[in-house]
């Protein structure tokens, strides 16, 4: 999963978690984050220990942005090869580190307009309007080579937004029962 902030990566991870409890073909990724844990669920390392864990090879992805270092951990490789569907919120920018592990890549892109997205960053009270309008110019273009991809726009409600979710995630779970569903 990919998407600028305050597009509302968060909360649809949460309500995808309750919908895909009992399937255990689909492993929600717990980050590892340079930031204590705020409204995000994540584990919390500090810069020294992120970057020394970072160059021992303790991640299968890693990226900075925003002035953070983001982890996914090596544990998960061991979930692909077991034919696992990760869910993930990553950095639009490690997509082609992504599909270089070897594995099938489905990018779930979620996305809103502008104006949402903005609002909605201002509401979280943890950046100052400049810093939200920074935030706002970072938005970057999106670059794969053979992913899947697949644009979620979460303009709406929180519960039309998880449907659409739940949907293309279903959709990458198991194709041919999501196909056949929509039938």
């Amino acid at each position: 999963m990919v998407g600028p902030s305050g597009a509302g990566k968060d909360a649809l991870i949460e309500r995808a978690k309750l919908a895909f409890a009992s399937d255990k073909r689909v492993v929600f990724a717990r980050r590892i984050v340079t930031r204590a844990a705020l409204a995000e669920d994540h584990d919390t390392l500090d810069t020294s220990t992120f970057d020394a864990a970072e160059k021992s090879g303790a991640y299968l992805l890693s990226w900075h942005a925003h002035d953070l270092g983001y982890g996914l951990p090596i544990e998960l490789k061991q979930e692909l090869e077991q034919g696992r569907v990760v869910v993930a919120n990553v950095s639009r920018g490690i997509i082609l580190a992504a599909e270089d592990l070897g594995y099938p890549v489905h990018v779930l892109h979620v996305t809103a307009d502008p104006v949402i997205l903005a609002t909605r960053i201002a509401a979280r009270g943890r950046e100052s309007m400049a810093e939200v309008r920074a935030r706002m110019g970072r938005i970057a273009p999106l670059q794969w080579r053979n992913a899947h991809v697949v644009e979620i726009r979460n303009e709406g409600t929180l519960e039309h937004g998880a449907a659409l979710f739940i949907n293309a995630l279903a959709h990458c779970v198991a194709p041919e029962a999501a196909h056949d569903a929509q039938s």
